[in-house]
């Protein structure tokens, strides 16, 4: 779901860059962070408690990225 969340943000020009206010163009590194894993007798499950992602402005001459699990507070 959240990688999903994230193409969709940057693909809707709604992820913004804190230091230039421009869309985000880019993400890499996008990695689910795991809670916990169940494996039993034929059952299992896997809990998650966020991801994180490194994000990429992309515009030039802007040259931020941040590696960060806070990534929805640039969504607007």
């Amino acid at each position: 779901m959240s990688l999903q969340t994230i193409k969709q943000s940057i693909a809707g020009k709604k992820l913004l860059c804190p230091t230039c206010k421009k869309p985000v163009k880019e993400f890499e590194k996008f990695v689910e962070m795991t809670a916990s894993v169940w494996d039993g007798a034929g059952d299992s499950a896997l809990e998650t408690k966020g991801s994180k992602v490194t994000l990429i402005c992309g515009n030039k001459p802007c040259e931020w990225r941040e590696r960060t699990e806070f990534w929805s507070q640039y969504i607007e």
